[in-house]
């Protein structure tokens, strides 16, 4: 298939490339002497460079938020998102993926990573594994990958073939293509619906994308899927209501959570918390209005897991979830 510049993706990435025209690979000028530096001084300069990261984040914000918006639709339709990447930004991927059930109460197949490699390189440098595009397809095919999910390739340069080949099958099914590239000539960007270019500049030490290149992508996955779980429902004000309380801290945080946005007691938190099934996002509902559980569940269908809407259409009708 033919890209929109007029060359085949996956054969163009066989070719090679010239990396001293990537920003990623570029020298920075600020940095040239840090060897030569003080402790205190390379610790200083590091974060001088980090400061810079969060106004390139902002410069993206128009194109995130297109693209979260496919991501809320995908997600209502039974869709999932998936993130592809290699080296630290598969990592990265994977990362913000297992942190969604958890904090989201959200089934593992949701969200998911997937980096050049597999599990083994999530805690070895498996470098070679970028470098086989039919990989990129063959691990879409095993997690059934279809028209109505989102693909997300996160790439620092943006060249690497396994993530250039899944992103272009991706496209071929027809499903929505993101791609985040703190390189503005992001090969990535051919096959993206959404281009998500963070212009982080150069690395203080040159190449090493894990550090301004790798910082801007976790800021920017953490933006995605917090701001998507905002628009599904999981959140109430500023708390995570649909959070999966599987450990004692997660128990503990569940029940303050019923307290906080209940304005109950603990005794109160914890009962709700018990009826509810432990589910505090229902026990929340139950204390504010005084229901039971059947009908908090009831009246959180009908709204799509939204609190807000959920508690002001009761006091609104004042008659229940049943006349609602």
């Amino acid at each position: 298939m033919n890209d929109e510049h007029g060359v085949t993706g996956r054969g163009a990435t066989e070719a090679g490339m010239d990396l001293s025209l990537l920003t990623t690979e570029k020298e920075n000028p600020h940095s040239r002497d840090i060897d030569a530096r003080t402790t205190f001084e390379v610790l200083a300069l590091i974060n001088s460079e980090d400061k810079k990261v969060p106004y390139a984040v902002e410069a993206a914000l128009p194109d995130l938020a297109a693209l979260v918006d496919d991501v809320v639709a995908s997600f209502k339709r039974g869709g999932k998102l998936v993130y592809i990447g290699a080296g630290t930004s598969g990592r990265l991927g994977v990362l913000d993926a297992s942190e969604c059930p958890p904090t989201f109460g959200t089934p593992p197949a949701m969200v998911q990573g997937l980096i050049a490699g597999g599990r083994e390189a999530l805690t070895r440098a498996v470098e070679w594994a970028e470098d086989k595009p039919e990989q990129g397809i063959a691990d879409l095919e095993a997690i059934s990958f279809n028209a109505n999910d989102v693909l997300i390739g996160i790439t620092a340069s943006g060249q690497a073939p396994y993530v250039l080949g899944a992103l272009e099958h991706a496209r071929e099914l027809g499903a929505v293509v993101g791609a985040i590239s703190c390189n503005q000539n992001s090969e990535t960007f051919k096959y993206a619906r959404h281009k998500i270019f963070v212009d982080v500049g150069p690395e203080v030490l040159t190449g090493s994308t894990r550090l301004k290149s790798g910082t801007a992508q976790k800021l920017v996955l953490n933006m995605i899927t917090t701001t998507a779980m905002i628009k599904l429902g999981k959140v109430y004000k500023n708390l995570m209501i649909d959070l999966s309380p599987v450990n004692k801290k997660l128990v503990e945080r569940s029940k303050n959570l019923i307290m906080r946005a209940g304005e109950c007691d603990r005794a109160t938190a914890e009962a709700a918390f018990l009826k509810s099934g432990k589910r505090p996002k229902i026990a929340i509902l139950m204390v504010l209005l005084g229901i039971g559980d059947e009908e908090a569940e009831r009246l959180v269908d009908r709204y799509d897991g939204h609190l807000s809407m959920a508690v002001q259409a009761f006091k609104d009708g004042g008659e229940g979830a049943d006349a609602l």
